[in-house]
């Protein structure tokens, strides 16, 4: 428990961020979801449509230290490849 004002400031700030923060996550999570689904519906244009809306979420995600720069273009490419793949 924390005893000194300074040492419960910190817990008051921790609680904003990690709201904040588990916020970004589940919208992040949200969009790429919406892109699994239409990738799983076989629709090419409503899932390239779906990744063009959730590459920015992801990289805004990076930048605010949600993930890290490498996992957003790993996911985004791996999305890419799957989007392209349904035209095959």
């Amino acid at each position: 428990m924390a005893n000194t004002v300074s040492a419960k400031k910190m817990t008051r700030k921790i609680a904003k961020r990690t709201a904040i923060n588990r916020s970004r996550r589940s919208r992040m999570r949200t969009f790429i979801r919406k892109v699994e689904e239409a990738i799983a519906s076989g629709n090419q244009a409503e899932a390239a449509a779906a990744l063009r809306a959730a590459e920015p979420e992801m990289m805004r995600a990076a930048q605010k230290g949600i993930l890290h720069g490498n996992t957003a273009s790993r996911k985004v490419s791996r999305l890419a490849h799957r989007i392209k793949a349904l035209s095959a």
